[in-house]
């Protein structure tokens, strides 16, 4: 499992954030560069500088525009990344839902509809450019879980397209809902709204106690401004397992007493087709006033914790539920294809077993005993 922990030493804006993955990922600088040119053509000049500030060593990313719209509409920025090859469908996915949560903070700021928000400077192709790559890296980098640390507040006055508005800007503040904030005494912006937005995206996959990990390395990514007492600075951890062949899993359990059986397997069955969601288990108890009650636990990727929060709320008779992120150790498994049937095998110590898949077994054999004969069979051989 890889988790990243952001830690805004100065602050985040999407071009740090862009900037920070990029020291820590260098092999992404070309592809991203490359859907850059692809994206936006002659609009802009890009370039990763990499030099110290501070006693540093980090990542800038310049994104220069050379003019076209600044004003856009959320309709026209996600057809502009729907038409860019360069960028797989995944981060043209995580880039539009960026775009969303930042149109639907604005619009509730304005009070108007997200079809009516117009995108003033984070319709310009530097904003554009870093919400793009920031969509491409998530994509790549394919970290199970995100953390950060606390946000600076900053202060004072900032002066954009609507006027002068206190910092945080108020669609800022909004997309910062449930963060934690500290006043370190420096001002200014200290978190931007495409910064915002991207912590709104991943916020979901934000885990409230970090597991057991082990350093695999990290990046920097510096800001344009400078901060009097400290470096304008995001620092990205990158980590992983500490415990060869374990990872985290969300486990969400609730308790059933007011559902009939039959309601309950076909909300357990979409609960079990929401995307990241590993098993879903049931079993008989007893609960409060001495009531038979089913008990259901649910395990997922930690990146579905939300979707199966949804999801169980909605197809289930549940008031709440109980969610907790939890350490797995798994054998490794191995998959081979024998006289047609799936078999998985893991190595426990110095032995070997082997499971011949059931929906495969079925699908060959019409009873009982040429049930028995084939798994027997299967599972010798090899």
């Amino acid at each position: 499992m890889r988790h990243l922990h952001l830690d805004p030493v100065g602050g985040i804006a999407g071009d740090m954030f862009a900037a920070a993955l990029l020291d820590a990922f260098p092999e992404f600088e070309a592809p991203a560069l490359a859907m850059l040119a692809a994206l936006l053509g002659e609009e802009i000049e890009v370039a990763v500088v990499r030099q110290p500030v501070g006693g540093f060593a980090g990542a800038r990313l310049t994104v220069v525009g050379k003019g076209g719209h600044s004003h856009r509409y959320l309709s026209d920025i996600c057809r502009l990344l729907d038409a860019c090859d360069a960028l797989p469908p995944g981060a043209s996915e995580i880039a539009k839902g960026i775009f969303t949560r930042l149109g639907e903070a604005e619009a509730r700021v304005h009070g108007s509809s997200l079809e009516a928000v117009h995108f003033h400077e984070v319709g310009a192709v530097d904003s554009i450019a870093d919400i793009a790559l920031a969509g491409l890296l998530i994509d790549a980098v394919g970290a199970e879980s995100w953390s950060v640390g606390a946000l600076p507040l900053g202060g004072g006055l900032v002066r954009t397209e609507h006027g002068v508005l206190p910092v945080p800007a108020p669609a800022t503040a909004r997309l910062l809902e449930g963060f934690e904030m500290r006043d370190d005494g420096v001002s200014g912006e200290r978190v931007t709204p495409t910064g915002a937005a991207i912590l709104n995206h991943l916020k979901p996959r934000m885990l409230a106690r970090r597991p057991s990990l082990r350093m695999m390395g990290g990046g920097t990514g510096f800001g344009t401004r400078e901060l009097p007492d400290r470096p304008n600075a995001l620092r990205v951890l990158v980590m992983e397992s500490a415990v060869p062949g374990s990872d985290q899993v969300a486990l969400t359990s609730f308790e059933i007493d007011d559902q009939s059986p039959e309601d309950l397997a076909i909300g357990l069955d979409a609960v079990r087709d929401v995307d990241g969601v590993l098993d879903v288990i049931q079993a008989p108890a007893f609960g409060k006033k001495g009531r038979m009650v089913i008990a259901v636990q649910v395990l997922a990727k930690p990146t579905a914790q939300a979707a199966v929060r949804d999801a169980v709320l909605g197809q289930t008779s549940t008031l709440g539920l109980r969610e907790q992120i939890v350490t797995r150790h798994i054998l490794a498994r191995e998959e081979e294809l024998r006289d047609g049937v799936r078999v998985k095998s893991v190595r426990r110590g110095e032995s070997r077993t082997a499971k011949a898949e059931a929906d495969d077994i079925a699908g060959h054999a019409g009873d009982y005993a040429s049930r028995k004969v084939l798994r027997g069979k299967v599972e010798r051989d090899g």
